[in-house]
C-alpha cells in the first residue's frame, strides 16, 4: 500500500505516526505543503497513493489541498467535508445542533453593535472566540458591558478575516478542566482531563493531562459529535456543567495526542494507522 502524509513539518504526533506505519511495514511519503504544488488539471503525482493523511498545521492550505485531493477521488484521512466543517467554530457548532449534540448555546453577530446585544441577551460572562483558530488563541471571558465594549472595538479595528464576525457563547463554570476525547473511526479510544487554575485549559495553554475513564456519556457524546461534523479522525472537547451534564464544545481535526499516550496507555498513533489503512483499502 502507498501511503502519503501531507505535513507542514515533522512533529512529535507525525514521528509517532510513521513510527506505526513502520512497525506495520507501510512506507509513508512526506508530502510537504511548503513546497507543494497542484496542478490542477492533472492528478498523475497523486494517483500512486491509496491514501492520504493529513497532519497540516495551516488550516487553509489543509482544507485547499483535501478538497483538491478528494475532488480527484483519492481517499483521505480526514476528508475535506471533515475539514472544513471543523476548520469553523461556527460551522461545528451548526453542526452539532442540526444533529441534536449538546453543545453550549452559541450566538452569531456581524457587528460590534448587534455583538453587545448579543452578548447581554445572554448574560455575563460569555466568551467570545475567533471563527478559526485553535491551542487556546484569542478567547476572551468578557465579564460586563465595559470589557464588552473594549474587546469588539478592538476586534473591528484590529481584527483580521477570522475576526469579521462575532461568534458569542455561554461561559460555563467547569471545575478548573475539561475533557478531550478522541474518537478515530467512530470508536472512542480514550479520552483525558486537561487542568488548570486559568479558565482556557488547553495543554498548549498550561493545562496539565490525567486519564479521563470513558464514560458511557462521554463515549455516547463522543461519537455523535464526530459523526455529526463527518466521522474520521477527530478530538471531542466536552464541558462539564456545574450540575454534571456535558456538553460538546469543539471538535478537532487534526488532532495533537503527544500527551495523551502515555496518560492513557492508549496507543493512539497505531489506532489512528489501522484506520488509516483500512481507508486505504476501501473499507472505511
Amino acid at each position: 500500500m502507498r501511503v502519503g502524509m501531507l505535513m507542514s513539518r515533522v512533529r512529535v504526533e507525525e514521528k509517532l505516526l510513521i513510527d506505526a506505519f513502520a512497525a506495520r511495514q507501510v512506507e509513508v511519503d512526506l508530502l510537504d505543503d511548503r513546497e507543494l504544488i497542484f496542478d490542477i488539471g492533472d492528478s498523475s503525482p497523486f494517483r500512486q497513493y491509496d491514501v492520504i493523511i493529513e497532519r497540516c498545521i495551516n488550516h487553509s492550505r489543509a482544507v485547499s489541498a483535501l478538497e483538491m485531493l478528494n475532488s480527484w477521488g483519492i481517499r483521505t484521512v480526514n476528508t475535506y467535508e471533515v475539514a472544513n466543517v471543523c476548520g469553523s467554530k461556527f460551522s461545528t457548532t451548526r453542526a452539532l445542533y442540526a444533529h441534536g449534540v449538546p453543545s453550549p448555546r452559541t450566538l452569531l453577530a456581524f457587528t460590534p453593535e448587534s455583538a453587545l446585544q448579543a452578548i447581554e441577551s445572554l448574560g455575563y460572562p460569555v466568551v467570545l472566540k475567533p471563527a478559526v483558530g485553535s491551542w487556546g488563541r484569542l478567547l476572551a471571558r468578557i465579564n460586563d458591558r465595559d470589557a464588552a465594549e473594549a474587546v469588539l472595538e478592538h476586534k473591528s479595528v484590529l481584527g483580521s478575516y477570522q475576526h469579521s464576525i462575532f461568534y458569542i457563547q455561554e461561559y460555563i463554570a467547569k471545575p478548573q478542566r475539561d475533557i478531550r476525547s478522541f474518537v478515530v473511526g467512530g470508536e472512542n479510544i480514550c479520552a483525558i482531563y486537561r487542568t488548570s487554575e486559568h479558565w482556557i485549559t488547553n495543554t498548549a495553554r498550561g493545562g496539565k493531562a490525567s486519564n479521563c475513564p470513558i464514560t458511557p456519556e462521554i463515549e455516547k457524546l463522543s461519537c455523535a459529535a464526530a459523526a455529526a461534523v463527518g466521522g474520521g479522525v477527530v478530538a471531542i472537547d466536552l464541558l462539564e456543567k456545574p450540575g454534571g451534564e456535558l456538553v460538546v464544545n469543539e471538535v478537532n481535526y487534526t488532532m495533537e495526542f503527544r500527551n495523551s499516550i502515555d496518560t492513557t496507555g492508549v496507543d493512539i498513533p497505531a489506532k489512528v494507522v489501522d484506520y488509516v489503512l483500512k481507508v486505504g483499502r476501501g473499507e472505511a
